[in-house]
């Protein structure tokens, strides 16, 4: 058996570092060979909300008088979780002046999102706006101003961010909230039946998802190798799957305890060429291009033992 290793010395510099190509001092002839991965060193560095990723905004509206404005939130490319989200949208209602606060000192936002986990779901809890400053209550200095008409702000989670908040379009249709204008309940859009709504005597509306979040939409990602024969898979070039099981930011460490063996397709090399994809196949964005991947390629009457 022979031992090949990658490190960020084979990271192809395209901005990815999900390319790792491997160049043979010589050409070499690899025929009746197999090949498997056998260790894997990296960082949980790829981020689940980008501007790439298309899954980077939501908007929220506000009232002032009877002029109503839509804000979107811009959530910076990184890795989040939901309380991450809900803080930078929190951060986004502090910038635009849609806030106040109480007597206590503590800002009061009119939207959150929290994970419901009794049921296994992201609620969005939207609050009523009150026409003039409540008792104990002071605006801050970069405050827009009160509605004629309390409302709850409408908050519109558009597709691509739906499938990590677990709020899924109902017949191609986005999730949208309900202002609750005037006190006066209607349905959000797109069959409010599939999104539990309750309203409570403040007037503050829930919702909770209709599936599960996908908060990393790439949970797991694939290893595909070049020149790879596998005619019973499509695409044929996958060899490995590595699923993070540390905190986001930690070093992955992931040894499989059997080598899952690959025929190469007989020729001779000059390379190979190691992609990391997500689960839609294509190349992921890794943040931290330090990583080590060993491969192991042995002949074809070598014992088919894990190691």
């Amino acid at each position: 058996m022979f031992i090949i290793a990658l490190n960020s010395n084979n990271v192809v510099q395209n901005g990815q570092n999900s390319t790792l190509v491997y160049k043979f001092p010589n050409s070499v002839s690899l025929t009746n060979k197999y090949i498997a991965v056998s260790s894997v060193s990296m960082y949980y560095s790829w981020f689940n909300i980008s501007s790439l990723l298309n899954n980077n905004t939501l908007s929220y509206t506000w009232t002032v008088g009877s002029t109503t404005t839509t804000y979107t939130v811009v959530i910076p490319d990184g890795l989040y979780e939901v309380s991450d989200i809900n803080n930078y949208l929190q951060f986004t209602f502090i910038q635009n002046g849609t806030y106040l606060i109480n007597g206590s000192g503590d800002n009061v936002y009119y939207a959150e999102l929290v994970i419901n986990l009794n049921r296994l779901s992201v609620q969005l809890n939207t609050y009523y706006v009150p026409t003039s400053l409540p008792s104990g209550y002071s605006a801050p200095s970069n405050f827009v101003g009160y509605p004629t008409t309390s409302f709850n702000p409408v908050i519109t989670i558009p597709t691509y961010l739906s499938s990590i908040l677990g709020y899924a379009p109902i017949n191609g249709v986005v999730f949208v909230s309900n202002g609750n204008v005037g006190g006066a309940y209607t349905p959000p859009t797109a069959a409010a039946s599939n999104y539990w709504v309750s309203k409570n005597g403040l007037n503050t509306l829930s919702y909770l998802s209709n599936t599960a979040a996908q908060v990393q939409p790439n949970s797991s990602v694939y290893i595909s190798l070049s020149n790879i024969n596998n005619p019973y898979a499509i695409p044929s070039s996958i060899i490995y799957a590595i699923q993070p099981s540390v905190a986001i930011g930690s070093q992955i460490i992931d040894r499989p305890p059997n080598f899952m063996w690959n025929k190469l397709i007989d020729g001779t090399y000059t390379e190979l060429r190691l992609q990391i994809l997500g689960l839609n196949y294509q190349p992921i964005v890794i943040q931290d291009p330090n990583m080590t991947i060993l491969l192991t390629i042995r002949d074809k009457d070598e014992a088919m033992g894990s190691k």
